[in-house]
């Protein structure tokens, strides 16, 4: 961080940051993006200052792009994500780089996984795991296997992973790699471990993660993803709440809400209080475009509540569906058949066909492929419904000074 501050913020008496290299902000943007200083990062990739350089070369105009996608993915925005990333992959393969498709090819990974759209998330997933494992991406292994691990999973299960998992934990590159930059990567490794009966890769997860967050005090990100990994690992419900109130990122609040939820179910008098966490969880899953984790809570809610328990919705086409509703049009409009659908929810094909008649009567479409063409654009709609939460500057300091004080 120190490194890429000072090449993009040069010492006083020098060059003005306006004329520092579009490689160097683009860089301290990417890393800022990594800790989740999405406001700075993005401040260093527009305005006045990057306007001010002109046309550059089609490399530095693939990085900024995939810096873009990272911004979009880590704010939970997956469809800008997904347009940036695709644009920046673009013009790296047009320019012959192969050092930049990795990181386009994280964003398309986790983006499709979180969607549902398993079949591009596979796509990526394979091209990542064939790079990481061959050696021919040095720069961030461990959000490669990471990212591919997640795709692969949603398709085979938690075991067809568990080799690439242990691979990561016993790799001090790729777990420094995977940890510092990912804020869910060390709760979902816990998670793993525990679906896996490993106690051993959870509670290496968390020692790791602990000792990152006392070598990197002044980043949010790293303390509440610490945070949540030790919280999840002790199935502590109110150090998981405390974590989402920490967490920068949007799908990694959602995911320790959704653990806190776990925890607290399991008592009875708590019951409550799991499905009011879950609802917000939910909300925040769908802010974030995360289909696959909003259809997994809402089946969970069904279970918990008698009275169903969907996240808050505005006065939209989407308010008059019910929850089991909201979460088959959210299925079907990222293609799956209904066969796929009712093993998703729980619930038979033909169950799947039921609804599928209301919600096109309901949402005044005729067709599975207008359902899926419309469906983002209602759900855009109804955020724009919804009052805005305001966004808080992340809990530390972005100049080299601060930096230095965290080494």
């Amino acid at each position: 961080m120190e490194l890429a501050a000072a090449a993009s913020e040069p010492a006083r008496g020098e060059r003005p940051v306006r004329d520092a290299p579009p490689e160097a902000r683009i860089w301290y943007a990417t890393l800022l993006t990594r800790v989740r200083g999405l406001r700075p990062a993005e401040r260093l990739l527009t305005g006045e200052e990057t306007a001010a350089h002109g046309p550059h070369r089609p490399e530095t105009q693939a990085a900024r792009l995939l810096c873009e996608a990272e911004i979009h993915l880590a704010g939970g925005r997956l469809t800008e994500a997904t347009t940036a990333a695709e644009a920046g992959l673009r013009l790296a393969s047009q320019a012959g780089n192969r050092g930049l498709p990795p990181r386009g090819h994280v964003v398309m990974a986790v983006c499709s996984v979180r969607s549902l759209d398993l079949t591009t998330g596979l796509l990526y997933a394979n091209r990542l795991r064939d790079a990481a494992l061959l050696g021919q991406e040095n720069l961030m292994p461990g959000q490669c296997v990471w990212a591919a691990a997640q795709a692969l999973e949603a398709r085979d299960g938690m075991e067809s992973v568990a080799h690439l998992l242990k691979g990561i934990l016993h790799d001090d590159v790729l777990t420094r790699d995977l940890l510092v930059s990912q804020p869910a990567a060390a709760s979902w490794l816990v998670r793993a471990g525990q679906r896996l009966g490993d106690a051993d890769l959870a509670e290496r997860a968390v020692r790791t993660m602990s000792r990152l967050a006392l070598m990197n005090r002044s980043f949010r990100s790293v303390q509440a993803a610490a945070e949540h990994a030790a919280g999840l690992y002790a199935r502590d419900a109110d150090a998981l709440e405390a974590a989402s109130e920490r967490h920068l990122d949007p799908w990694a609040r959602a995911s320790a809400l959704e653990d806190a939820s776990r925890v607290r179910s399991a008592r009875v008098p708590e019951r409550d209080q799991a499905v009011d966490l879950l609802r917000r969880a939910a909300d925040a899953y769908l802010g974030a475009g995360a289909s696959r984790d909003l259809a997994r809570v809402q089946s969970r809610l069904r279970e918990l509540d008698d009275h169903g328990g969907r996240p808050a919705r505005s006065r939209t086409r989407v308010s008059r569906l019910t929850d089991t509703e909201f979460a088959v049009a959210e299925l079907v409009s990222q293609g799956l058949t209904n066969g796929r659908v009712g093993s998703q929810l729980y619930i038979s094909p033909h169950t799947v066909a039921f609804h599928l008649k209301k919600i096109f009567r309901k949402l005044d479409v005729t067709s599975r492929v207008e359902l899926a063409r419309s469906w983002n654009r209602i759900l855009v709609e109804e955020r724009d419904d919804r009052p805005a939460e305001p966004e808080s500057e992340p809990q530390f300091l972005v100049g080299p000074s601060m930096v230095r004080q965290a080494g």
